[in-house]
C-alpha cells in the first residue's frame, strides 16, 4: 500500500481523497490545511494537521490548493527528495520546489463539494521529472480512471485553456439563457433538450460540422433583432463578440 499525504482541502482535494478511498493501491494517512474545519471529508483512521512542520513521512504529497499559493508552499515543505505533486490545469510542474521530486497529478474535470464524480470517466494527466515517479503516477492514474494520459506542462496548459472555453465560459452562457427565459416568465427547462442535444452532438462528432444559426447563415435581419432584444449590455457585446466570431469563419462581412 502506497501511503500519501493530502495538502489542501477544496473541491479538487476531498474528490481525491474519497477516489482513493475506494482502491487499494493507496491511503492517505494525513491531510493537511490551515483551517481544520475544512477537513470534513476524511475518515476516522486520517490523521490530521495545520502545522507543515508535523507532516509524515510518506511515499507521496498530493498539493491541491489554490494556484497561486502553489509555489510558495513547495518553497515551505520540510523536507527534501521526496515525491510533490500537484494537482493544477494551468500551472506548470517547476513552480514545485526541486529540492523535492516533482511531478504533476491533474484530474481533467471541474469538482464541487459533495457533489458525486466517477473518477473512472476523468481523465488524468500525469507528468515527472523521473522515469520512475512518472510510472507511479501513471500507476496511481489508472487504479481510479480509465483514462490517464502522460502530459507535459505545455500539452497541459492548452487542455486548461480549452477546458475554460467547453466548460467555463459555457456554463456562463448558459446563465444568460437561463437570465433570458427568466425574463419572459418562462423556464429554463425548455432549452434542456437543446442543451442535451448540443452535447451530444459535439461529443460525437467534430464541433467544426455542426455549426447552425442566423450567423452562419449571415442573417442580418434576425442577428439585429436579436441584438435589440438582448437587455443588457453585456449580453448584447458578448452577442456581437460571438456572432463577429462566426460571421469571420464562414467568411461574411461582420457587424
Amino acid at each position: 500500500m502506497i501511503n500519501a499525504v493530502l495538502i489542501g482541502a477544496g473541491n479538487v482535494a476531498s474528490h481525491l481523497y474519497l477516489a482513493f478511498a475506494q482502491s487499494d493501491i493507496l491511503q492517505f494517512t494525513q491531510v493537511y490545511n490551515r483551517n481544520l474545519t475544512h477537513i470534513d471529508f476524511v475518515t476516522s483512521n486520517t490523521k490530521v494537521t495545520n502545522d507543515l512542520t508535523e507532516l509524515e513521512e510518506a511515499d507521496i504529497y498530493f498539493i491541491c490548493v489554490s494556484d497561486s499559493a502553489i509555489g510558495a508552499l513547495s518553497d515551505k515543505l520540510p523536507f527534501t527528495n521526496r515525491l510533490t505533486v500537484h494537482c493544477s490545469g494551468g500551472i506548470a510542474m517547476d513552480v514545485l520546489d526541486n529540492k523535492n521530486r516533482i511531478g504533476v497529478f491533474y484530474p481533467l474535470q471541474t469538482f464541487i463539494k459533495n457533489t458525486d464524480v466517477d473518477f473512472k470517466e476523468i481523465p488524468i494527466c500525469v507528468e515527472a521529472t523521473n522515469s520512475k515517479d512518472e510510472e507511479l503516477l501513471l500507476e496511481l492514474g489508472n487504479a481510479i480512471s480509465e483514462s490517464v494520459h502522460k502530459i507535459s506542462s505545455t500539452q497541459r496548459s492548452a487542455i486548461h485553456v480549452a477546458a475554460v472555453f467547453v466548460n467555463n465560459f459555457v456554463n456562463y452562457i448558459f446563465q444568460i439563457g437561463e437570465e433570458i427565459m427568466e425574463e419572459n416568465q418562462m423556464d429554463f427547462s425548455l432549452l434542456h433538450p437543446l442543451i442535451n442535444k448540443t452535447v451530444q452532438s459535439a461529443l460525437n462528432n467534430s464541433p467544426k460540422t455542426l455549426q447552425t444559426g442566423p450567423a452562419k447563415r449571415g442573417d442580418k435581419v434576425t442577428i439585429e433583432k436579436h441584438i435589440n432584444q438582448l437587455q443588457k449590455v453585456e449580453q448584447r457585446e458578448l452577442y456581437k463578440t460571438l456572432t463577429n466570431a462566426i460571421l469571420q469563419q464562414y467568411g461574411r462581412e461582420k457587424l
